[in-house]
């Protein structure tokens, strides 16, 4: 300690003298204004009267404590210091009065090995949502298994040293059932310290994996999670007993209400290696032993949310709330939907974005340029310019769309829907290769094929990725070819339009059956947990809403410009020109359609509900109708889908299934048109 007879304008100086040879540490003491950047060091003294002490104190400055100096004064202004992941910024002469001890550069906050911690725990116990409260990143969150397959990582300071937090996939126990069971397998073999996230509603079913994880010997802390919920189903947990008997730190956290993360944090330095003993043959009366000591339950009533999840899960019940939450789901996103685009969006680049554009651009000298940028046309869906179809196409006809989906299934995610809905489904989804939760991605294609395609990452195989996204493709056409197809079919009367959904439909079926006995593997049996009912919190949705967007933005956007870029190209060489004019007559001869659908075909790779509504112009028979319309919905994918197909699956999947769609898509106009010809 600081002798109390030394002048602090002594210790301003990095070249002390030491007076007391036989205090080694005496010579290594400095005030904060001397530390370098980026430097840890521990605070051995607070000078300056009870008022300073005070001050910083109330911050969590005291002797003993370890802080990191960000950023060095200027002028002898303030100086940036940070502790335990808190920012401060302390006055000059404050910070002169702080006498510290510079830690080894090896202890430093910019030079010590980053520390890796992993979060591991059963699905649906929270680890996401508490992965984003530690690093404060927007992670999306989702009710129900499989959102973690792919690793998120995240990095934060504590104590003055760097941590790296991995969030793994959710497993059951440590032994190798499916890859997201090997991930979390190799991240305990590579992981520093482990963090056990626990259900603190589900402790019996959570500790299976909880005493696994401490056979790895790895320094470990336990977090039981939903501890809000504790009370309101009757549960008290002895914590102190349940940390004597595990051997390791337990905390109490609400990830939800942002409850005990700093408790969390706080124990991270004292997780350590538990000593209990593990008996595999007998580890469930082992874990029925630990709950028995740790545990009591209270007998309550059945809250309505849980009489909701009965009702949801009943035979008869599930069916109609499967079938009501389907059709509320397509009747809110086409609402919000169109409502922007009619409302806010189209009048929008119509009225301020086009004519500012355009006047920009004409600026430009080169003709060229000009082409590439705003295309050769006014309008945004055939000129093919960058910045007007690229843009028209990304915001106004699919990111509306997009945002609304989310919107409800962000909703559904965090309610607890969604497991319940898969297990009511999975029996008729079973017979195609797939579970019930492909029905989540195939209700989304509903509306829209692009939140469709990238919904599929919830599932675990890429098997089943394969057949779901192939049952997207086929299954139904989208929200606004569906409103064109029913609005110009009507005028050939109701078999007409009932005809081209049927033969949609037995189309999808057909193939994906076919695709299920030819893809090699065999889908796996169907295992997920239902959690509890949760009311959504609405600034969760938010944030995850918000994740989504930005997600879009970075990844569907620029697909979608490059993709318009390279029509653009193909339309100044004249080769869209030239492949209409060899489309034309095979048109008319395979599917008997007049010629001038052939440029109509080529437009429905930007916008297919336009290609559709084109087809009113021709003056088509009934049979020509459901033969333009049948093919204009399978044979290509539009821009937008195309390109997060190749994402999703890579170029050589995703151009087999287009190949396939468009084979069959010309092989069954060709046989209704040959089928109309020898019957009438």
């Amino acid at each position: 300690m600081i002798k109390k007879d030394v002048p602090a304008e002594i210790i301003n100086d990095h070249d002390i003298k030491q007076t007391d040879e036989s205090d080694h540490r005496y010579s290594s003491l400095i005030n904060l204004t001397r530390l370098e950047n980026n430097r840890s060091a521990k605070v051995i003294e607070i000078q300056g009267g009870h008022q300073v002490v005070g001050k910083l104190e109330a911050m969590g400055i005291v002797p003993g404590a370890t802080v990191v100096k960000k950023s060095a004064s200027i002028m002898k202004g303030p100086i940036v210091i940070e502790k335990a992941g808190m920012q401060f910024a302390v006055g000059y002469p404050m910070a002169e009065k702080i006498i510290i001890e510079p830690l080894a550069w090896d202890d430093a906050a910019g030079h010590s090995p980053v520390k890796k911690i992993v979060l591991l725990g059963n699905p649906n116990v929270g680890k996401t949502l508490l992965f984003s409260r530690i690093t404060g990143t927007g992670v999306v969150t989702a009710n129900y298994a499989g959102t973690t397959i792919d690793l998120v990582t995240g990095k934060f300071n504590y104590g003055g040293r760097k941590y790296e937090l991995i969030d793994a996939p959710g497993i059951y126990s440590l032994e190798h059932f499916s890859e997201a069971d090997e991930i979390a397998l190799k991240l305990v073999t590579d992981s520093d310290i482990i963090i056990n996230v626990i259900d603190a509603t589900n402790l019996e079913r959570n500790l299976n994996l909880t005493l696994q994880l401490l056979q790895a010997r790895k320094p470990m802390l336990v977090c039981l999670n939903f501890w809000d919920d504790t009370e309101h189903n009757g549960i008290s947990i002895d914590v102190p007993a349940l940390q004597k008997i595990l051997d390791v730190p337990v905390v109490t956290v609400s990830a939800l209400r942002k409850e005990g993360i700093a408790k969390l944090l706080e124990a991270i330095p004292k997780a350590r290696i538990s000593n209990l003993t593990y008996d595999a043959e007998e580890h469930w009366n082992q874990i029925g032993n630990i709950v028995n000591t740790v545990q009591k339950l209270e007998h309550r009533h059945h809250t309505v949310l849980e009489r909701l999840s009965d009702f949801t899960l009943h035979p008869i019940g599930g069916i109609i709330t499967a079938l009501g939450v389907l059709l509320t789901t397509l009747v809110i996103v086409r609402f919000i939907g169109e409502g922007m685009i009619n409302n806010l969006l189209d009048p929008f680049y119509t009225n301020i974005y086009a004519p500012l554009i355009m006047n920009l651009v004409g600026h430009i000298p080169s003709e060229f340029i000009q082409g590439l940028l705003v295309g050769y046309s006014t309008d945004p869906l055939e000129s093919f310019g960058i910045l007007t179809s690229g843009i028209y196409i990304a915001l106004v006809q699919v990111f509306p769309y997009f945002i609304s989906f989310y919107f409800v299934f962000g909703f559904l995610e965090d309610l607890g829907y969604l497991p319940r809905l898969a297990v009511v489904v999975d029996n008729f989804f079973h017979r195609f290769g797939l579970h019930g939760y492909s029905s989540i991605p195939v209700m989304l294609g509903l509306g829209c094929k692009v939140p469709a395609l990238l919904s599929t990452r919830v599932l675990n195989s890429q098997r089943e990725k394969i057949l779901t996204i192939a049952l997207i493709m086929m299954s139904a056409p989208c929200l606004p070819q569906t409103a064109m197809i029913v609005s110009l079919g009507m005028h050939y009367g109701v078999t007409t339009v009932l005809f081209i959904f049927i033969i949609l439909l037995i189309l999808a079926l057909g193939i994906n059956i076919l695709i299920n006995k030819k893809l090699p593997g065999k889908s796996e049996e169907f295992f997920t947990e239902l959690p509890s009912y949760r009311m959504p919190s609405p600034s969760l949705m938010a944030v995850k809403l918000r994740v989504r967007i930005v997600e879009y933005f970075s990844e569907i956007l620029p697909m979608i410009t490059l993709g318009v870029l390279i029509m653009n190209i193909l339309d100044y060489l004249k080769v869209i020109e030239f492949a209409t004019n060899i489309l034309k007559k095979p048109v008319e001869l395979v599917m008997g359609l007049p010629p001038e659908i052939a440029p109509i075909m080529l437009m429905g790779f930007l916008r297919k509900d336009v290609s559709i509504a084109l087809l009113a112009p021709l003056h088509l028979t009934a049979h020509q109708f459901i033969i333009g319309s049948i093919f204009l919905v399978l044979y290509t994918p539009c821009i937008a889908s195309f390109f997060t197909m190749l994402k999703e699956l890579g170029a050589k999947i995703a151009l087999k299934i287009i190949t396939l769609v468009f084979i069959v898509a010309l092989a069954v106009t060709f046989m209704i048109h040959a089928i109309y010809i020898l019957v009438f």
